[in-house]
């Protein structure tokens, strides 16, 4: 099972980019999108009828703003895109498939780099998450949650980590969520599971050419159950080409999807 996640930055500028194109040539089973900005009526063919797959969307009300998807070869026993949470579903930042054995959720956590109201809606979110999913582990299901979380959880997940201990997306309380979530929240990071010790980054500020010098950030991730993530065999961070500010994270599991 091969599974890819990307904060797009647009689903219309990444396809423009070539996205749907590589899409075509990488022979994944699941898909999960972030930040897709669109709305329902400005979705074309071309980003919703992927050779193979069904596609599934969460729409922010904003217009241009947040939105996730999932495209996925498998027909889903169930969709969800809300979790009766007005302030954070009118945002358009889950969508979650039910399968036989597997619960799989495309997310996208707020930044809190804007403001302090919304560095407190983004931990009010954290809260949120930990009550949430401990109530779907209890399913006894497999559960992959792939997104742009927007925390760098420790020094080798960002390159200048000194120059932001102070700044959202590396801050004490965000690295503990994660911390927890990893070892007691029922969840593995898959990727550093895979890599321990490997510097790799999924996005890039457009400032300072941050992209050409790789002074990045790793907080894009696939977060599973421990039984998932011991299948994984294979992750990557693909730089060849570049359809957003994120670059797609792909992670081959040994596990059939049913």
């Amino acid at each position: 099972m091969r599974v890819i996640t990307l904060n797009l930055n647009g689903i219309r500028a990444a396809f423009r980019k070539g996205f749907g194109q590589w899409l075509k040539k990488q022979d994944a089973d699941l898909i999960l999108l972030q930040e897709t900005r669109i709305q329902p009526e400005q979705l074309t063919a071309e980003q919703t009828q992927i050779d193979g797959f069904q596609s599934y969307f969460s729409f922010a009300e904003a217009k241009g703003y947040s939105g996730v998807g999932i495209y996925s070869k498998k027909k889903p026993i169930s969709v969800e895109n809300k979790v009766d949470w007005l302030d954070f579903d009118k945002e358009g930042r889950f969508l979650l498939l039910e399968f036989q054995d597997l619960y799989l959720l495309s997310l996208y956590l707020p930044s809190g780099t804007r403001s302090d109201e919304r560095q407190n809606f983004k931990y009010e979110t954290l809260g949120w998450f930990r009550r949430w999913s401990s109530s779907l582990l209890k399913t006894g299901k497999q559960v992959l949650v792939c997104g742009d979380l927007n925390i760098a959880h420790q020094e080798i997940d960002l390159k200048n980590w000194k120059g932001n201990q102070k700044n959202s997306g590396f801050l004490p309380a965000e690295r503990e969520w994660l911390t927890e979530l990893f070892e007691v929240g029922g969840f593995r990071d898959v990727f550093r599971s895979l890599y321990p010790d490997l510097e790799m980054y999924t996005w890039w500020s457009n400032r300072g050419r941050a992209w050409e010098k790789n002074v990045g950030w790793r907080i894009d991730y696939q977060i599973a159950t421990p039984e998932l993530t011991a299948s994984a065999t294979d992750g990557s961070v693909y730089r060849e080409e570049r359809f957003s500010d994120h670059s797609p994270l792909i992670i081959d599991y040994d596990w059939e999807l049913n």
